[in-house]
């Protein structure tokens, strides 16, 4: 059995996280990448040629480059069409700054799901942050887990956003945007994959407030306000706490965690979250601390 067709819109990230995130992939079993890249205006010429590069030296030929503005579908859009590209069987999805750990090896995995007749693998967002809450860079040489060393649930409980991930999907099954869902299907809630998510990074303040702003103006078109939202809350929360997630904060039950090893507890509290969260409804949230 052929292990999942990796399925990702790349944008403009550091060369480092690209070269680990392949690397991490290829040492969960991938063996096939179907990647394109989209380049915002503001991308200079240097980071998408370095970007491309990183491919060609892990022997990852992109789908296809274009530019642009970001709007809400094109990422979907894009998604959509490399998945039409890559044809039957089953497909895995994941964002250059998340970085999947499953309960058992991938081809066990899916396996299991095909003799369970689950047509997707779902999995939970677990939020890296460094150890003091700063949104610092990373060096390679150390890694990923020794600049970010603590996983807990900010994307939910600060940012009122959906931490569930569709990870697995056959190739029939269509998603929603951003991976969260599956229309008509629900994954098997007691093997949920970690999604470590290694967004509040070095440079993330600069990106929201671009997001903000073109999403604001109509720069770049968006199908609601969620997206906005969620980048505006994080920007008051760091504003409040001099620049930094407050790691101290218990609703974000934030631990040392590692790609290593997933959390003793993850099953049941995955389990939990998932079962459990529901979209955000009421407004004022920015004000609530």
């Amino acid at each position: 059995m052929l292990t999942p067709t990796l399925i990702a819109v790349v944008g403009p990230v550091e060369p480092a996280l690209l070269t680990a995130w392949i690397g991490h992939y290829r040492w969960l079993g991938v063996e096939r990448f179907l990647l394109a890249f989209h380049f915002p205006e503001h991308v200079p010429d240097q980071l998408r040629h370095e970007l491309q590069g990183v491919c060609r030296q892990a022997g990852v030929m992109p789908a296809g480059t274009s530019s642009g503005p970001w709007h809400e579908h094109t990422n979907a859009r894009i998604r959509d069409a490399l998945r039409h590209q890559a044809g039957d069987g089953w497909h895995l999805f994941a964002d250059v700054d998340e970085f999947q750990q499953y309960p058992a090896p991938l081809r066990e995995v899916v396996a299991q799901a095909d003799r369970s007749h689950h047509p997707v693998v779902g999995g939970l967002l677990l939020d890296r942050v460094s150890a003091s809450g700063r949104l610092t860079g990373w060096n390679p040489r150390g890694g990923l887990d020794l600049a970010y060393p603590l996983g807990g649930h900010l994307t939910h409980r600060l940012l009122d956003g959906d931490p569930r991930k569709i990870v697995l999907a056959r190739h029939d099954i269509s998603l929603s945007s951003g991976n969260h869902r599956a229309p008509g299907h629900r994954p098997d809630v007691d093997r949920l994959c970690a999604v470590h998510h290694f967004k509040w990074r070095s440079g993330i303040l600069e990106d929201l407030r671009r997001r903000v702003h073109h999403f604001s103006t109509g720069l770049w078109r968006e199908q609601g306000p969620a997206v906005r939202e969620e980048a505006g809350r994080f920007l008051v929360h760091v504003g409040r706490h001099q620049g930094r997630v407050n790691v101290a904060d218990p609703r974000f039950a934030f631990r040392r965690v590692s790609l290593d090893r997933m959390p003793r507890s993850w099953p049941a509290e995955a389990r939990s979250i998932h079962t459990t969260w529901r979209p955000h409804t009421g407004t004022g949230r920015e004000g609530r601390e």
